[in-house]
């Protein structure tokens, strides 16, 4: 994969702007004047989703308000500057950030940005209030209950707030992270936070599921392995972590390794370096690693059935997440949340109160996992009715 800096440097997307701001009347302001420019614009939030944006589409230039949700914009922008150096950017009251590369069109831009200012201002015609909408708006957004504020992450309870924290705090280091919690807790999504919010954001996320693989293919599907290794092995083959080089490595459920695999992990993990089935050429790799678990691993490293050393260098950073039944106070934020997606491919559906006093009476054992396939399962019980009544909340067996 080419660097951050050679993709931007194509200008592969000209004319594109990203918007990064959590005040809705201020980025449609703008979304009005740069589409009458004949700009293509991507409107973010945030600071996380502004970088999954800039991923995908390779912008020419980027608009970032003076606050966002859930980066600070000193340091949105340092991450910015690093990954993608030839991006105008440009604060919302038309100042450029220093080291940043100037667009040919940054005039455009400025016009814009002038554009919405002078709309804000200018005093409404029936509202006595003469404040200006762009500063209530984010006034309103500032004083509203706080949320993890990164994307995927549903929630406002204490536990959430806690882990949206760990995970800012850690992401910008390549320091190894290990993610403990219940199955079901969402322990990908929060890997995925922590590499879209990493100066890796831009190169590979490569997921492997330690528990998925026969023990006698998790060590060539780990390091690969040449051909003729093994019997079947036809032709060589880049393993998992070779193919994560730049980027980040998410080995889920740990735990299931192998002991023998767990020696030849260490010694990755101590060196960066690794060696392919059936090769004598030991290579060198830059990759971090992010780790998921549902075991107690600490107490199985003192049982001898997980090797101790490993799992210190897997755990230099613990983030533990929480089960749905230490937050039961996000389960409406999330009942929303998953009938909007169920809602882009079907009627969407709301719940009655009957049936979140049912949700919120349960112990969830199977957590945020098992109340997604619950208003799954209670979606198509409820027909054609526009909503899913209590009789329609099943928990396991149609309890």
């Amino acid at each position: 994969m080419a660097s951050a800096a050679g993709q931007t440097g194509q200008m592969a997307g000209s004319r594109t702007v990203v918007l990064a701001s959590a005040d809705t009347a201020l980025r449609e302001r703008l979304r009005q004047s740069l589409t009458g420019l004949r700009w293509q614009v991507r409107e973010a939030g945030g600071g996380a989703e502004a970088i999954e944006l800039m991923e995908r589409s390779r912008p020419e230039a980027l608009l970032v308000d003076s606050w966002l949700p859930d980066l600070e914009v000193g340091e949105f922008s340092g991450m910015v500057r690093t990954l993608y150096p030839a991006l105008d950017l440009l604060r919302v009251d038309g100042v450029s950030d220093a080291g940043t590369a100037r667009s040919p069109r940054r005039n455009e831009l400025l016009h814009a940005l002038r554009e919405a200012q002078e709309e804000f201002d200018r005093p409404a015609a029936v509202e006595p209030d003469p404040a200006p909408v762009a500063r209530a708006v984010v006034r309103d957004i500032r004083t509203a209950a706080p949320t993890s504020g990164l994307a995927d992450m549903v929630g406002t309870s204490e536990p959430m707030l806690e882990l949206g924290r760990m995970i800012r705090l850690v992401a910008p280091r390549s320091t190894t992270v290990l993610i403990e919690g219940e199955t079901g807790t969402g322990k990908e999504v929060v890997a995925k936070a922590v590499h879209r919010l990493s100066l890796r954001a831009a190169k590979s996320f490569t997921v492997l599921n330690c528990a998925a693989i026969p023990e006698s293919l998790l060590e060539a599907e780990l390091f690969g392995h040449t051909r003729g290794a093994f019997t079947g092995a036809v032709q060589s083959r880049t393993g998992r972590i070779e193919a994560a080089h730049g980027g980040t490595l998410f080995l889920d459920e740990i735990g299931e390794m192998p002991l023998a695999l767990q020696a030849k992990m260490l010694r990755f993990l101590e060196y960066g370096e690794l060696q392919r089935v059936g090769d004598n050429e030991v290579m060198r790799v830059d990759v971090r690693v992010i780790a998921a678990t549902h075991q107690e691993l600490e107490r199985r490293s003192k049982e001898g059935t997980f090797r101790l050393d490993l799992y210190h260098r897997l755990a230099v950073f613990p983030v533990e997440v929480p089960s749905l039944r230490d937050r039961l106070g996000d389960i409406p934020a999330l009942v929303d949340y998953f009938l909007e997606g169920m809602g882009r491919e079907q009627p969407r559906k709301r719940l009655s109160g009957p049936a979140m006093t049912k949700l919120m009476s349960y112990a969830w054992p199977g957590n945020v996992r098992e109340l997604m396939h619950v208003l799954e399962r209670g979606a198509i019980l409820s027909g054609e009715s526009p909503e899913i009544a209590a009789e329609e909340i099943r928990f396991g067996r149609g309890r």
